[in-house]
């Protein structure tokens, strides 16, 4: 069965840190590339940051400015999974966060990726 599940979110205070997995099932990995995605209250779902799952390939890039040097992509294709690491979090990062996965290649578009999570629910709050 095709699956990408989530998991990892809670609460945390700002400036802290917590770490998302992203676990991939059912389909060859190495062919996608598993891009995260969140969305917060009352706005659009935006592109946080994106890698690619070729075994030759191991770079990810950040889409959203405002996580830059804050965020970490890494991935460990022998577990099907995806981690994104989030460090020095702010309020504003509260949101649901998503991964989805794309065929080859990392694109900031949402609509260009065929299967999602169910999401985890990030707040960041003191």
């Amino acid at each position: 069965q095709l699956q990408l599940v989530e998991s990892g979110g809670g609460l945390v205070q700002p400036g802290g840190s917590l770490r998302l997995s992203c676990a991939a099932s059912g389909f060859t990995l190495e062919n996608y590339a598993i891009g995260w995605f969140r969305q917060a209250p009352g706005k659009e779902r935006e592109g946080v940051s994106c890698i690619s799952m070729r075994t030759s390939i191991n770079i990810a890039t950040t889409y959203a400015d405002s996580v830059k040097g804050r965020f970490t992509l890494s991935r460990d294709t022998a577990k099907k999974t995806v981690y994104l690491q989030m460090n020095s979090q702010k309020p504003e990062d509260t949101a649901i966060y998503y991964c989805a996965r794309r065929f080859t290649a990392c694109s900031p578009n949402q609509n260009d990726y065929d299967q999602w999570g169910q999401g985890t629910q990030v707040t960041v709050s003191s």
